[in-house]
């Protein structure tokens, strides 16, 4: 019997590209706020800080060997390193790069979108990721989610 996969692009950093699609293509960056010192620094700032969660969480997990892998089942319930201060740093790390992304290219829509892209991250992953982690590890699952927050 064959099995048939479903090419899906329903992942975290296809949202976050989309997003910052939209952003990029609601932006003015031909004002001069866009070319500032300032806006500049805080945008590569907001990318940087992004960049660095991103990358920490997904070491951390691989160090754990588990999944970074939304759709597929942890191995281990991970609550060192980042995950001390947020339950969902890579998710985190998208929405500083987004909002570093839409600083950049001058995007207020881009910046306002920010919160939609968290509660459609919220929606299509992370109550499911809960659930599944909840279900395998409850009570370290439990005592972790009642000293982390789910953002910072």
């Amino acid at each position: 019997m064959e099995t048939h996969r479903t090419l899906t692009l329903d992942y975290p950093p296809v949202w976050l590209v989309a997003f910052m699609v939209f952003a990029y293509a609601t932006g003015d960056t031909g004002e001069p706020l866009a070319r500032t010192s300032l806006v500049l620094a805080l945008s590569f700032g907001f990318i940087g800080i992004g960049v660095a969660l991103m990358c920490a969480a997904a070491f951390t997990m691989w160090r754990h060997k588990t999944t970074v892998i939304p759709h597929r089942d942890p191995a281990r319930l991970v609550t060192h390193g980042v995950f001390m201060h947020s339950r969902n740093p890579i998710y985190l790390g998208d929405a500083f790069t987004l909002v570093g992304f839409s600083l950049l290219y001058g995007s207020t829509i881009g910046l306002l979108s920010v919160p939609v892209f968290m509660t459609v991250i919220w929606w299509r992953f992370i109550r499911n990721e809960e659930q599944k982690l909840k279900g395998l590890f409850a009570q370290d699952y439990d005592r972790w989610a009642k000293k982390t927050r789910r953002w910072i």
